[in-house]
């Protein structure tokens, strides 16, 4: 099976083609980082690469792309 990974420009699942990161990557990547404020500092890398992609894409179009990168990853306090 291949892994839920991103493809660039378009951030879509290599998988399942839903937004980047899909379900079952965002299982895998809290499988992979044990601690929270890792995984959140990899994901806003990501999510800059990301979001420079999608406006490109977008003509200049800002997406928001901070819930689906960064919210669901955030240690509830």
């Amino acid at each position: 099976m291949s892994a839920h990974t991103p493809l660039r420009p378009t951030w879509l699942c290599r998988v399942d083609a839903h937004p980047w990161p899909c379900g079952a990557a965002r299982l895998g990547l809290l499988a992979r980082f044990a601690d929270r404020s890792e995984l959140v500092a990899y994901l806003e890398v990501l999510r800059e690469l990301a979001h420079g992609d999608l406006t490109d894409l977008g003509g200049g179009r800002e997406p928001n792309l901070t819930h689906r990168f960064l919210t669901w990853a955030s240690p509830h306090v």
